[in-house]
């Protein structure tokens, strides 16, 4: 029987079994939950949860939110009562996963791709899984496109990704929001960030983007480009983008999917970046970065199952 048929008999209200996982990378450990379905007989698929940007966690929380809305949580969950297994985790020096070993200065893009590649090697090696699948969601997206690569991963699920380089986002975001000066300034600090060189000499307004202590990173992050990414992956793609994202608009799925034009692509009207159903209600949109009440869209549920049973054919 094929394997979403088979899913579809569990019950929804299938329990699954949380437990906490850690992996030692880079000399300390970073700190996850793994969920698996009770009621599976044999091997399951797992997939592997990556979070987006700054300081998000395992759930999909940031602290910077008006309050938690634990889209990447759902999901796992969601994924757990159709027989699907999970790992989600904090990233290098974010919540659980806060260790003084790594400093904001010494982080790097590279160490984010390298950390999932390992995750996803152990999961490969764990005799219950049958198929490992990574899903990056944000920046999370570019992170495991890369992981997949080295870690030749069953599957690849985009959510909610870029499909440029940063550099270029920022210089769009930019645009709309400051003076011709701090533009000007904004492009000089970008240029030699792109050509490996640090900025002493940050002017004021800009400090909370291009601050000393963030800087390494960004030019580590400014070497990579999604597209190319995306575009060098020999397994099967899915990416899936929502019509009422605020943050990342449907061009650039459409960008990444153009660089890979055997991946799949999914738009879902009316889901928003946190994975979220909102249409155009601007105070659902609103209420779902700071409540974790709302469900992740089922249509999104739907397209990974829907994934993740094509590679079992």
């Amino acid at each position: 029987m094929k394997l979403l048929l088979s899913l579809l008999l569990l019950s929804s209200s299938a329990l699954a079994a949380s437990v906490p996982v850690a992996l030692e990378v880079g000399g300390a450990a970073v700190y996850g939950t793994e969920l698996t379905p009770d009621g599976v007989q044999g091997k399951v698929p797992v997939v592997l949860l990556h979070a987006g940007s700054g300081p998000t966690d395992r759930d999909g929380n940031n602290h910077l939110l008006p309050g938690p809305n634990d889209a990447l949580k759902l999901l796992a969950e969601g994924l757990a009562r159709h027989g699907i297994a999970s790992v989600r985790y904090d990233k290098r020096g974010i919540a659980a996963s806060a260790n003084p070993r790594w400093r904001e200065q010494e982080l790097r893009f590279d160490d984010y791709i390298a950390d999932a590649a390992a995750w996803a090697a152990r999961l490969r090696a764990d005799a219950r899984f049958s198929r490992v699948i990574l899903i990056g969601h944000s920046e999370g997206a570019q992170i495991v496109a890369e992981a997949c690569a080295i870690a030749k991963a069953d599957g690849c699920v985009l959510l909610a990704g870029a499909g440029h380089p940063a550099d270029e986002l920022l210089r769009e975001q930019l645009a709309k929001q400051l003076p011709p000066p701090l533009l000007a300034e904004n492009e000089r600090i970008l240029a030699a960030l792109k050509q490996g060189q640090a900025v002493a000499d940050v002017p004021a307004p800009l400090q909370a983007l291009y601050h000393a202590s963030v800087q390494p990173y960004l030019i580590s992050w400014l070497q990579h480009d999604p597209r190319k990414a995306v575009a060098g992956l020999n397994m099967p793609v899915l990416i899936v983008q929502g019509t009422s994202d605020v943050q990342v608009p449907v061009s650039e799925a459409q960008a990444l999917a153009a660089a890979a034009p055997r991946a799949r692509l999914q738009v879902i009207d009316g889901m928003n970046h946190l994975l979220k159903m909102v249409g155009t209600d601007a105070e659902l949109q609103r209420k779902s970065y700071g409540s974790p009440d709302l469900p992740v869209a089922p249509q999104l549920l739907d397209s990974v199952y829907s994934f993740i049973d094509q590679l079992a054919r």
